[in-house]
């Protein structure tokens, strides 16, 4: 028998092997074959959108077909995350997820989805630091300083987030819960807006997330005092950690790629290698580390011990703030 002949045996073998190993194999070999869909559970722009596209386009390069990011604002990203959870799990449509998804777990009394249970991590992309800033015209120069000014002053001093549930929120209700100081919570729209006003002096104290203040922070229009994560900033070295002044405290937005609980465990790992491979990249870790980021790639099961561990955090800190969603 020739070497023609022998050919279409080799072939029809190995797709009864192929049969043999089930569907999914097929699907991950094939994997994609259309155009996937990144959601995005906030307005384009910030943070959450800008990681989702540099992830898609390296997404969309090596795999060959269309990553498309498609933002579902509202309800502080429940909207989006519904979605995701109702969604076929094909691994057609995924997720941005992030640190609200976790606060949200507790913040909400009734949500139509469980985000442990409904939703499958598949792969950390990075954290980033909150930071608290002043106006420059505030007195206060240091984080001891202000723990100092607050106590001082109980319940006279505000302290503007973005909204309630934010991760800026929680952050700011954590250190309350472990340095005994009372701010009064003034929650915007956005950070935008409150960016503005503090600028513009209307508010004097806020907590952000980094890569939003970042700009105004190294400009001098606005003074950082402390960043939230554990270790310092490298892109604020002299900035130092809430933690030097409150042994302990951490907090941090983090920002990882879900998908549909029931996607194939096939395509979620090779997503996942995906973006860890993109992570690798110099290119890539120069973007997110000047938007603040500290890349944290890993494993579907090491997100999912993320998701556990904040949902749990973030439990906590809801109770003792007694905050409810509006």
């Amino acid at each position: 028998m020739g070497i023609m002949q022998k050919q279409p045996l080799v072939w029809v073998a190995g797709l009864a092997f192929a049969a043999m190993l089930g569907p999914n194999f097929a699907t991950a070999q094939s994997y994609p074959v259309q155009a996937v869909r990144i959601v995005v559970g906030f307005p384009p722009g910030g943070t959450n959108d800008v990681l989702a596209r540099l992830v898609a386009q390296r997404l969309s390069d090596k795999l060959g077909q269309p990553f498309i990011v498609e933002n579902r604002p509202g309800a502080a990203n429940n909207i989006g995350t519904e979605a995701v959870a109702r969604a076929k799990p094909d691994g057609y449509t995924l997720l941005m997820a992030n640190a609200p998804n976790a606060i949200n777990h507790s913040l909400y009394e009734k949500l139509s989805f469980n985000f442990l249970t409904d939703i499958a991590p598949v792969s950390a992309i990075m954290r980033v630091p909150n930071v608290i800033v002043v106006n420059p015209s505030f007195e206060v120069k240091t984080l001891a300083e202000l723990i100092a000014y607050t106590k001082a002053n109980p319940g006279k001093v505000n302290m503007a987030t973005p909204g309630i549930g934010s991760s800026t929120h929680v952050s700011m209700e954590l250190l309350k819960m472990m340095s005994g100081i009372d701010l009064v919570h003034v929650p915007y729209r956005g950070s935008t807006p409150m960016i503005t006003d503090l600028l513009g002096g209307q508010v004097v104290l806020g907590f952000d997330n980094l890569s939003g203040s970042i700009a105004h922070i190294r400009s001098g229009r606005l003074r950082a005092l402390a960043v939230t994560t554990d270790k310092r900033s490298a892109v604020l070295p002299d900035v130092p950690t809430v933690a030097e002044a409150v042994p302990g405290y951490e907090a941090s937005a983090w920002f990882g790629l879900a998908a549909p609980q029931g996607t194939p465990s096939e395509v979620i790992d090779r997503l996942n290698k995906e973006v860890n491979a993109a992570l690798a990249d110099p290119k890539l870790q120069s973007q997110l580390v000047e938007m603040g980021g500290t890349l944290i790639p890993g494993t579907p099961a090491d997100l999912g011990q993320l998701f556990a561990d904040e949902v749990e955090k973030w439990r906590k800190v809801i109770k003792f703030s007694g905050a409810r969603a509006q």
